[in-house]
């Protein structure tokens, strides 16, 4: 018992030690915030770090991350520090700062962070080691958190780079007066099969459309699933009072209609997209007239 309270009693030093390390080191980085700061600008440029931005832009978020730094240090919570790291990423990523420039900047200021401790304290090493002791787990936790900011960051924007490319890759358009055209291209993942669907029924509802041509020339193959939803999606269309007509139907896609069990007989298919405009119009009541005709009856 008497071994377990000599343990807990180190312990608790040993921790109060470490606060007090750390408020010290806190405030000689306080003290010497000027000097520090243009020193890691200046490093950041030596190194050829953050080259997108001017001088000036690189001075003031290196004051920013100095301050945000120092606090993380000083209260030993990170809600700040991620809320800014991922601030500074939304502005730095757009103008093509990379990972490898965050990591770099971040382990440039922990370098002249401890060139300033070694300085401080070269005359009493005990200390020293005492100071990088309580440090280097805090730096690494700043740096941990800083990169981890900025790789979010840049997921989220890629996968809205994402959403908008398939979007652009769906497009429904509207060639007639309750008529639609979705044009689809390339390979269907399951993801872009729930999208296309979407964006189709949404179109349907807000250009009250009767007709809708679905093409699928430029789809080279699918497997049954992305058949099935195919399928599916023609049934809510129709769900929605719009007739769907399908084209550019490969054989090998017809055979795997066949396979999965669809009755071709209640699906409108036609051989190519002006095939299926021509069915549309005639469904809508349309009718063209060729110039010369016009010119006669005129």
């Amino acid at each position: 018992m008497a071994d377990l309270e000599s343990s807990f009693n180190q312990l608790t030093e040993m921790g109060e030690s470490i606060s007090t390390l750390l408020r010290e080191l806190v405030a000689h980085l306080r003290e010497s915030r000027t000097q520090l700061r243009q020193e890691w600008a200046r490093r950041i440029t030596e190194a050829k770090l953050l080259t997108a931005m001017s001088a000036d832009e690189v001075f003031n978020e290196a004051t920013a991350v100095y301050d945000q730094y120092v606090e993380a240090l000083e209260t030993g919570t990170f809600e700040a520090l991620q809320t800014y790291a991922r601030n500074l990423s939304e502005r730095i990523i757009p103008r093509g700062v990379e990972i490898h420039e965050v990591v770099g900047i971040v382990l440039l200021l922990r370098d002249v962070l401890a060139r300033s401790l070694f300085a401080k304290f070269q005359g009493d090493f005990g200390k020293l080691n005492r100071i990088l002791d309580a440090y280097e787990p805090a730096a690494n936790r700043i740096a941990n958190t800083v990169a981890v900011g900025f790789v979010q960051e840049r997921e989220r924007i890629i996968r809205e780079q994402q959403e908008a490319i398939r979007e652009l890759s769906t497009p429904v358009l509207q060639v007639r007066e309750r008529l639609l055209i979705l044009p689809i291209i390339g390979v269907i993942d399951p993801h872009r099969a729930r999208q296309l669907t979407e964006q189709l029924l949404r179109g349907i509802r807000t250009n009250r459309a009767k007709v809708v041509v679905i093409d699928i020339t430029g789809v080279a193959a699918m497997d049954s699933n992305i058949a099935n939803h195919i399928v599916q999606t023609v049934e809510a269309s129709r769900l929605l009072g719009a007739t769907v007509i399908v084209t550019g139907l490969s054989p090998e896609i017809a055979q795997t209609l066949v396979n999965i069990g669809v009755d071709l007989g209640k699906m409108t298919t036609v051989g190519d997209l002006q095939g299926g405009i021509e069915e549309a119009e005639r469904l809508l009541g349309y009718k063209v007239v060729p110039t010369e005709e016009q010119t006669q009856q005129a």
